[in-house]
């Protein structure tokens, strides 16, 4: 009952969260609202499988860039793998990926009447390479994406989790008409939220 009424409370803030979308103009704010409010991603490699290689490949992932809430986020995408995982696979040939995240996910876009397509149902697209947290970065880790991802805490021990970031070089935010915009790294995380 207490972990029903945490997901409740969690759901909440989530969507009292997504009521405060950031205008247009703020695209920077946008980018770390949109990932703060997205609890999975869309994450693309090059493929490294047989008959595949060297096409993209996306895979979708949990993620976290801290607990749920207004005020719970770092910018820095978290997540969870194994090397069993094909994506991580890849990845350990060829760190460089692409993570798309989308308030297609959220409620927000259904509520306004938005197809995922539409600019107005904001999404990002973050380019850069997927690497394993450090020793004195893995707590943080660790508590972004088990606070939303509880299940992850069960998962079997016998695949080697790991704790992994996706250390962003170049953000493109597509909130509304007119094309895509660019926003730098350190504009991204120098904003507040």
């Amino acid at each position: 009952m207490a972990r029903l009424l945490l997901l409740c409370a969690a759901s909440g803030l989530l969507l009292a969260a997504v009521a405060a979308i950031p205008p247009p103009e703020e695209a920077a704010r946008m980018a770390r609202f949109v990932l703060h409010s997205c609890d999975w991603g869309a994450l693309a490699t090059l493929s490294t499988q047989e008959g595949l290689r060297g096409h993209p490949f996306a895979n979708i992932f949990s993620l976290s860039d801290g607990p749920p809430g207004p005020h719970g986020g770092s910018g820095v995408p978290y997540l969870y793998l194994t090397d069993m995982e094909i994506s991580v696979q890849d990845l350990e040939v060829n760190s460089n990926a692409s993570l798309t995240v989308s308030l297609a996910e959220t409620p927000y876009c259904r509520k306004q009447g938005y197809d995922p397509q539409n600019p107005l149902c904001a999404h990002i697209i973050f380019v850069g390479s997927v690497v394993k947290v450090n020793d004195s970065e893995s707590g943080l880790a660790k508590k972004a994406l088990f606070s939303r991802h509880p299940e992850m805490k069960s998962w079997p021990k016998d695949h080697n989790w790991f704790f992994a970031k996706f250390n962003i070089t170049n953000i493109w935010v597509l909130d509304y008409f007119g094309g895509l915009k660019i926003v730098t790294p350190e504009e991204y995380y120098n904003v507040k939220p």
